[in-house]
């Protein structure tokens, strides 16, 4: 509990007081945001806000986190399973940030093609299935925690790995759209995973959790509206890939479609919006993903951010309860 409380605060502090010296680097760099044109016109004032705020954020998380279990002499069974977790965060977050880079070199809110982020995906995705199966030696099954029950899914495992990881990192980027929303519903959903470690005795990948939520919350005293920094996809893909790997590794895939549920609701919005308006011709939103909807409804940002995070909170208890109960 001890090694816990101090990652998660030292990941905090460390993201807090590094912070003011990043962003200033950044504008003398004139490293910042370039505004997609089809977006809400309140956003076109954003344009110019430093972004890469995940660099600063996987900084902070990194440090503590090596130098604790690391540093562990009796470290628990777990460990693999929590190196494999900010592994694979660091290498889906050094994949956002040859995306930034790539925009604000070519001066677009365009970066890497797609077809080269679904390479670099799946070779991330391959590598925690082996860490997870063979490092952690965890079974290739599907565990139904609402019926307590496992599904075999045998060489289909990796597969399934993909779609996590894929599914995730999507959705979390498509959530960074507003001033705090990714980063504080991360932050809820990863205090639900530290409450989920803790309970399955997973000290190790306890204490991952707790440095992730250090940083997201260290980060938003600079990222809440209005924003001074944005996490550019270096951040919004490496807490995808953290999220990802942490349900991966403690075999809530399939919970993690409740214990996520805002992240699912922001990428469902998009698929309804692409799959009406390319059958009916019509939109369902005014605008997707859904919080862009709520803007266009005259929503102040700040309310559709703290509705978000409760309806996130909500779901994230959800999930926990669902867990938990499973295990008796």
């Amino acid at each position: 509990m001890g090694e816990v409380l101090v990652g998660g605060t030292a990941s905090l502090l460390i993201c807090v007081f590094l912070s003011p010296k990043f962003i200033e680097l950044l504008r003398n760099r004139e490293f910042g945001q370039h505004i997609r044109e089809d977006g809400p016109q309140e956003h076109h004032a954003k344009a110019g806000t430093p972004t890469m705020g995940g660099l600063i954020i996987f900084a902070a998380i990194t440090v503590p986190f090596l130098f604790l279990v690391l540093s562990d002499k009796d470290p628990g069974p777990d460990r693999a399973r929590a190196l494999g977790v900010v592994g694979v965060a660091l290498a889906c977050a050094a994949l956002g940030f040859v995306d930034d880079y790539t925009k604000i070199v070519k001066k677009r809110s365009l970066g890497l093609r797609g077809r080269t982020k679904l390479l670099v995906t799946m070779l991330i995705a391959i590598g925690l299935w082996l860490v997870a199966t063979k490092a952690a030696d965890l079974p290739d099954t599907l565990r139904l925690h609402v019926i307590d029950a496992q599904i075999p899914v045998s060489y289909f495992y990796p597969v399934i790995i993909y779609l996590v990881l894929a599914g995730t990192t999507s959705a979390v980027n498509l959530t960074d759209g507003l001033d705090g929303l990714a980063a504080g519903s991360t932050a809820i959903v990863l205090l639900a995973y530290i409450a989920i470690t803790f309970t399955a005795g997973l000290t190790s990948l306890a204490l991952a959790a707790a440095c992730l939520v250090g940083a997201c919350v260290g980060f938003l005293w600079f990222n809440s509206f209005p924003a001074s920094i944005f996490m550019g996809d270096t951040g919004s893909l490496g807490l995808g890939g953290a999220v990802a790997a942490m349900a991966v590794m403690t075999q809530t895939e399939l919970l993690l479609i409740i214990i996520g549920g805002i992240f699912v609701l922001e990428a469902l919005s998009v698929l309804i919006q692409v799959f009406w308006f390319q059958t009916r011709g019509t939109r369902v939103f005014l605008m997707a993903p859904i919080h862009h909807h709520f803007e266009l409804q005259a929503w102040s940002e700040t309310k559709i951010i703290l509705r978000f995070w409760i309806v996130a909170s909500v779901l994230a208890a959800i999930g926990f309860t669902i867990y938990q109960q499973s295990l008796r």
